[in-house]
């Protein structure tokens, strides 16, 4: 059965944005009999493991390590929701796996939206100093038993293509074990459930799969796993072409996280087809979010030139969704790169207060 056809959104949870505290309420109300809390963030707030299945692969996984990346929660709340309409699948493949699941390991960040920590530390650089109490807690986690898999669960930005045309929706990642970035067995492990998870949806997004940079990151969580034997699967979820609340993303993402669970039970730690990973193509680096393209500055002299423009996604008081701010990125000749939105300001007027945009600022010109 193709899995999207019976794919459902979790209804609790409609936006972007996932307030730990309804997370929390949700997962006690409706889970309770499956989780457990496993410690506490550096501003005290509960870390729930839920633990389903029974099978011997033993899978963990982990969500919003870096706290504005939600859609890896989204995707298991609405992974349980979707298999309830389909106890047959459901049972098959937790006869088969047994998953341990970490909720937003930083919730912290995760109220905040913000990457890091409420110590500005980004866990996924703190393996060696564990200067973090939630990484401790993760490195606890793990060594509490022999896990066959891991998935390291994350979000990039808007930025990355395929091809230089189309999204990179969808990238994976079987990170190296050493700056050489040998292909070794544990390697391929993770590279034949890739794999599988490819062949799978490619055709449901075609040309929006891309393979994640696999340069060795020496305090990152995922090389550090692998290189201890763990074979660790790295997801980042990312754009699709006008979707910034990401919900085509976050439905793919769900899909994908099943056909990862459902390769792992089928491969059962083999390597077939793990050379199809090579063919995926590697994430390029291509886009901005606007362009605007031909403008004029109100200037003395003639000036005519693009500005790149990215959105800064903020949590704003008494708001229960995220905002975009657009932020100046470039300006210049940027025939280099192109944007999600293309505007042609050829003939139209600038309106600013200043005569030039400044960079990492807020954009404050607007164009008639």
């Amino acid at each position: 059965m193709n899995f999207e056809h019976i794919y459902s959104q979790n209804p609790d949870f409609p936006n972007r944005y996932i307030s730990p505290e309804k997370l929390f309420s949700y997962l006690q109300r409706n889970l309770s009999d499956c989780i457990e809390e496993i410690g506490r963030s550096y501003l005290d707030k509960p870390i729930y493991k839920l633990t389903i299945g029974k099978g011997r692969i033993k899978v963990l996984a982990w969500s919003q390590m870096h706290g504005n990346e939600a859609n890896a929660t989204h995707a298991i709340l609405d992974l349980l929701v979707s298999l309830d309409k389909a106890p047959i699948l459901k049972k098959e493949l937790f006869d088969k796996i047994s998953l341990d699941f970490i909720f937003m390991l930083n919730p912290d960040g995760s109220e905040k939206w913000t990457r890091l920590n409420a110590m500005d530390i980004d866990l996924n650089r703190d393996f060696h100093n564990e200067a973090s109490p939630e990484i401790k807690i993760l490195k606890k986690i793990v060594a509490t038993k022999k896990y066959n898999y891991a998935l390291n669960l994350h979000e990039q930005r808007t930025i990355f293509t395929t091809d230089g045309v189309h999204p990179a929706t969808l990238s994976f990642l079987a990170p190296s074990e050493n700056i050489e970035r040998s292909i070794t067995d544990n390697r391929k492990k993770c590279m034949a459930v890739i794999a599988y998870i490819y062949q799978n949806i490619k055709d449901m997004i075609p040309h929006q799969i891309g393979r994640y940079s696999d340069e060795f990151y020496p305090t990152s969580t995922g090389d550090n796993f692998i290189k201890s034997g763990m074979p660790t699967i790295l997801f980042e979820g990312g754009h699709f072409v006008g979707d910034y609340m990401r919900k085509e993303t976050r439905k793919y993402y769900t899909i994908a996280l099943y056909y990862a669970l459902k390769g792992m039970s089928e491969l059962n730690l083999g390597i077939n087809n793990w050379e199809i990973y090579l063919e995926i193509p590697q994430n390029q680096e291509t886009h901005y979010d606007v362009v605007y393209r031909n403008v004029k500055l109100n200037t003395t002299y003639e000036c005519i030139l693009d500005v790149a423009v990215q959105y800064k996604e903020i949590k704003e008081d008494g708001k229960d969704e995220i905002s975009f701010i657009p932020y100046v990125m470039e300006v210049g000749d940027i025939k280099k790169r192109k944007g999600w939105l293309e505007i042609d300001c050829t003939g139209k007027k600038i309106i600013s207060a200043t005569k030039y945009p400044k960079l990492d600022a807020i954009m404050e010109f607007k164009i008639e």
